[in-house]
C-alpha cells in the first residue's frame, strides 16, 4: 500500500529522501527508508505550497507568502524570507530564484541566497510561472497577458496581451509555454524559439469541443503524451502534446482528481472525489487497462 499512497502525495524526492509537505501541520516531513526522520516546521501556511530542488537546497514556497531554504544534506531550514502576502508559484532561472504573487500584483527574482535582486510590478495577480533557457514566462491572470522576462539582464523580452479569458495555469512543453484559461475551452501555445502565439481547442471534430482545462498540476505527462482528470465526468482524456491532437478517453470508476505517472513510466495513478474519494486507481499506460483499484482511506 505505502508505494500506491506515497504516489497521492505532494511529495518531491532528493537522492535517497522523500520530502512530503504536511499541509495540516504545516510542517516539510523528511522520508528515508520508509521511516520518518524528521519534520521541519516553521514554513508558513503549506496549503498550495511549492517545493523545488536547486543544487543541494530544497526552497519552499507558503501560500501565505514565506520563501524557506533548506539544506538537503542537513534538513536544516537556512532561510526564511517574506516574498509576499499571497504567493503562487516559484521555479528557477538558470541560479536565480523567481517567485509568482497574487499579492501583491509582483514576480520576484531573488539569488539562490534569497536576496531580492528585482520585482517586476505587474497590475495583477501572477499564474504559470515557468523558466526556459535564460527566459522567464509567467501570465498575468487579471489582465490576459503572457509575459517573457531575461533573468539575465532583467528586461521584458515580450508582452502577449489578449491571450484568453483568464489564464490561471501553465505548463512547459519543449519550447512550447502551454496557458489554460477560466473562461474557455481552451489553450494558448507559445512558442519560447519563435516568439509566436497561438490558441487550440481540444476538439473530435469541427464541431465538439471535448474538455474543459483542469488545472495543469492535475495532469500526468508522459513524454510527448498528457492524462488529463475530465471535469465532471468519469474519465480520463489523452492528448498529444507535440500537435495538441485528442488521442482518446478511458473510462474510470469515479471522478479523477489527479493523475500520476510513476517514476518508471509504467503506471498512472488516479485518485477520485465524490463517492470514490478515498480510492486509488492504476491503470498500465502501454495497454490502457485499469490493473488494480484500491481503497486507501
Amino acid at each position: 500500500m505505502l508505494p500506491l499512497m506515497i504516489m497521492l502525495c505532494l511529495c518531491l524526492s532528493f537522492a535517497q529522501k522523500l520530502y512530503v509537505v504536511e499541509r495540516e501541520r504545516g510542517t516539510l516531513a523528511v522520508i528515508e527508508k520508509d521511516e520518518l526522520k524528521k519534520e521541519i516546521g516553521g514554513l508558513g501556511d503549506l496549503n498550495h505550497a511549492t517545493v523545488k530542488f536547486l543544487k543541494k537546497r530544497a526552497y519552499v514556497i507558503s501560500r501565505d507568502g514565506y520563501l524557506s531554504m533548506i539544506d538537503t544534506s542537513t534538513d536544516r531550514l537556512l532561510r526564511k524570507v517574506k516574498v509576499g502576502e499571497s504567493t503562487i508559484g516559484l521555479t528557477f532561472c538558470g541560479d536565480k530564484v523567481a517567485v509568482a504573487n497574487y499579492s501583491p500584483k509582483t514576480v520576484l527574482l531573488l539569488s539562490s541566497e534569497l536576496s531580492i535582486l528585482h520585482r517586476f510590478e505587474t497590475g495583477s495577480r501572477n499564474v504559470g510561472i515557468k523558466s526556459y533557457g535564460k527566459l522567464l514566462v509567467f501570465s498575468l491572470m487579471d489582465r490576459d497577458e503572457v509575459w517573457v522576462v531575461d533573468c539575465e539582464d532583467l528586461s521584458i523580452v515580450e508582452r502577449f496581451e489578449r491571450v484568453g479569458d483568464m489564464p490561471f495555469d501553465a505548463l512547459l512543453s519543449g519550447n512550447s509555454y502551454v496557458v489554460g484559461f477560466f473562461g474557455e475551452s481552451a489553450v494558448g501555445l507559445l512558442n519560447l524559439d519563435t516568439m509566436t502565439y497561438k490558441k487550440v481547442r481540444f476538439r473530435k471534430s469541427a464541431e465538439e469541443i471535448v474538455l474543459k482545462i483542469p488545472h495543469f498540476g492535475l495532469w500526468g505527462v508522459l513524454g510527448d503524451t498528457a492524462y488529463i482528470p475530465a471535469v465532471g465526468e468519469r474519465k480520463i482524456h489523452i492528448v498529444s502534446l507535440k500537435d495538441f491532437s485528442y488521442i482518446g478517453s478511458l473510462e474510470l470508476p469515479g471522478l479523477p482528481v489527479f493523475a500520476a505517472v510513476s517514476p518508471n513510466g509504467r503506471f498512472l495513478a488516479v485518485n477520485y472525489s465524490g463517492d470514490m474519494k478515498d480510492y486509488l486507481s492504476l491503470i498500465d499506460v502501454r495497454s490502457l487497462h485499469l490493473v488494480e483499484i484500491r481503497k486507501l482511506g
